[in-house]
């Protein structure tokens, strides 16, 4: 079987406003999830620094994502 390729739709600056936009994501029924280096939690600072809390969905999805996230076009991840 054939895994769906996962793609960054957006890059958040901190956990709350990443986790608001996978449950906004998944309550339109698009699958989403979240990912950031955080030391298994222990270390909320390493994502801050780094590429931050960054929202991840289905290639396939991706328009459906930034419709549902307003998101541009030509906006960043």
């Amino acid at each position: 079987m054939e895994h769906p390729k996962l793609v960054v739709i957006h890059s958040y600056t901190n956990r709350l406003e990443a986790e608001l936009a996978v449950t906004t994501l998944k309550s339109a029924g698009i699958p989403a999830m979240l990912q950031a280096d955080t030391a298994g939690g222990m270390r909320e600072h390493l994502a801050w620094s780094g590429r931050g809390f960054e929202v991840l969905v289905r290639e396939q999805d991706v328009p459906a994502a930034r419709d549902v996230l307003s998101l541009g076009e030509d906006q960043p991840a």
